[in-house]
C-alpha cells in the first residue's frame, strides 16, 4: 500500500501483520484474565482468533457477534435510522457525540454491518491504551489512535500527522472513520463540536477550510441511550472537581468507566444518520472568514445532532425535575416518573469516594445529563418535534 505518510504509529494493523499480532495476544496472561469476564469459553474465543487473518474476519466472527449479544444482555433494543441519507459506496467521517468510551463505535459499526455498510475504522484516545495488548486489540479492530497529553512543541506534529491519515483514510483507502465531535465524553450530555477538532480536519486537507472540510464527508451522527449507567461516575467527577479544582482523574478511573459502560444497563440506544453536511458548506459565501467558517461548521454538525436525538421518557421527567415545570407531564405517567427518579436515587447511592457527599449537587448534575438532549433538541428544531 503505497502512502505519502507514515503512520505505523496510529493506524490500525494491515491484515497481514494479523496473524503475528493475534498469536502475541492469545498468548498474553492480560488479555486471557479479562476474556474471562466477557466470554464464556477463554479458550474457544482464542482459537477462533487465531482463525482470523484478516480485520473483516476478525470482526464478522467475533467482535460484531460479541457486540450483539452484549446489547441484548444489557440493553432493552438496538437500532438506527437515516441511512437512506447515506450510500454503502461512499466514504465518510462519522462525527457523533460522545456518551460510552468504548460502546459509541462499537455499536455503530453494528449498524453499519446490519445496513449493509462497510464498518468504520475508529479514532481512540491513546489515554485508554492503558496496556499494549488494549493497544494491539483496538488496532485489531481497526482503531486509529489519537495522542493526548503531548507537549506543546509536538501539537502541531501529532495533529497534523492525524488529520493526514484520516485524509488518506477517506480519499485513498475509501475507508470510513469514526471520531467524536469532542475530546472526551461528554459528561453532562452538552453536545458542542469542539472546533479544535475541526482545526484538526483542516490541517491535512491542503486547500480552504471549507473544502478541506467537504473534501472528509463529515455525516454528523445522533446517538441516544435511554440510561446511562456510567451517569453516576460522571456526576462523581463533577463534585471531586467542584471541591478541588486541581483533581485529576487516574488511569483506573477510564478503565472503570469502560467497564461499567460495557455491562450496566442501557435502556434503549438509538443511532440516527444525518445526511453529509457539504450541502449546507456549499452556500457558505467563498469569502467568509476562516472563524466564521468554522463556526458555520460546529453549528451545522451540532444543529443536525440535536435534532435527531431520540427523546425518552427520563428525558421528559428529568428536564422537568431541573426546571421545576410541568412541561411534559402529559409524556409521562405518575409511575414511570417514579421510577425514573427511582433509577436515579440507585444509581446515587452508587457514588463512592466522595469527601462530604453532596447529593443534591450530584442529583442536579444527574438530571442535567438527562434533560440537555431534551433542552437542545428543543432548541434545534424550534419546539417543532
Amino acid at each position: 500500500m503505497k502512502q505519502l505518510f507514515d503512520f505505523d504509529e496510529i493506524r490500525p494493523f494491515y491484515d497481514e501483520e494479523i496473524p503475528d499480532i493475534v498469536k502475541s495476544l492469545v498468548k498474553e496472561e492480560k488479555f486471557r484474565h479479562a476474556l474471562k469476564f466477557v466470554v464464556p469459553d477463554v479458550d474457544a474465543f482464542c482459537k477462533q482468533m487465531e482463525e482470523c487473518t484478516t480485520k473483516r474476519e476478525f470482526q464478522k466472527r467475533l467482535a460484531i457477534p460479541f457486540l450483539i449479544n452484549l446489547a441484548k444482555r444489557s440493553a432493552s433494543g438496538l437500532d438506527a435510522s437515516g441511512f437512506e441519507n447515506i450510500s454503502p459506496t461512499g466514504s465518510y467521517t462519522y462525527m457523533s457525540n460522545h456518551r460510552d468510551i468504548v460502546l459509541d463505535a462499537s455499536f455503530l459499526n453494528v449498524m453499519l454491518d446490519e445496513h449493509g455498510f462497510e464498518t468504520s475504522e475508529v479514532a481512540i484516545g491513546d489515554n485508554l491504551l492503558v496496556y499494549p495488548w488494549i493497544s494491539d486489540l483496538v488496532r485489531l479492530n481497526k482503531s486509529v489512535v489519537v495522542n493526548r497529553n503531548i507537549p506543546r512543541r509536538r501539537m502541531l506534529e501529532v495533529s497534523r500527522r492525524l488529520s493526514n491519515y484520516i485524509n488518506f483514510a477517506i480519499k485513498i483507502k475509501h475507508q470510513s472513520l469514526w471520531i467524536a465531535q469532542r475530546e472526551g465524553r461528554s459528561k453532562d450530555s452538552e453536545d458542542r463540536t469542539q472546533e479544535s477538532v475541526i482545526k484538526m480536519l483542516n490541517l491535512g486537507g491542503g486547500c480552504d477550510m471549507r473544502t478541506n472540510i467537504m473534501g472528509l464527508n463529515i455525516v454528523p451522527v445522533s446517538i441516544s441511550y435511554e440510561y446511562d449507567p456510567c451517569d453516576f461516575l460522571k456526576a462523581r467527577e463533577f463534585q471531586l472537581k467542584r471541591d478541588d479544582p486541581e483533581y485529576k482523574k487516574q488511569p483506573n478511573d477510564d478503565l472503570l468507566s469502560m467497564e461499567t459502560g460495557l455491562f450496566g444497563y442501557k435502556g434503549h440506544i438509538h443511532f440516527h444518520m444525518s445526511p453529509v453536511i457539504n450541502a449546507q458548506l456549499e452556500k457558505l459565501n467563498a469569502n467568509c472568514e476562516k472563524a466564521d467558517v468554522l463556526n458555520c461548521i460546529t453549528h451545522i454538525i451540532d444543529q443536525a445532532i440535536h435534532s435527531n436525538y431520540m427523546i425518552y421518557t427520563g428525558n421528559y421527567v428529568a428536564y422537568d425535575e431541573l426546571y421545576q415545570t410541568d412541561r411534559f407531564s402529559k409524556k409521562y405517567s405518575v409511575k414511570e416518573k417514579s421510577h425514573f427518579m427511582d433509577y436515579l436515587r440507585k444509581q446515587l447511592d452508587k457514588v463512592e469516594g466522595v469527601p462530604q457527599k453532596d447529593e443534591s449537587f450530584l442529583l442536579g448534575k444527574m438530571l442535567e445529563m438527562y434533560s440537555n438532549p431534551l433542552k437542545n433538541k428543543l432548541i434545534a428544531t424550534d419546539n417543532q418535534f
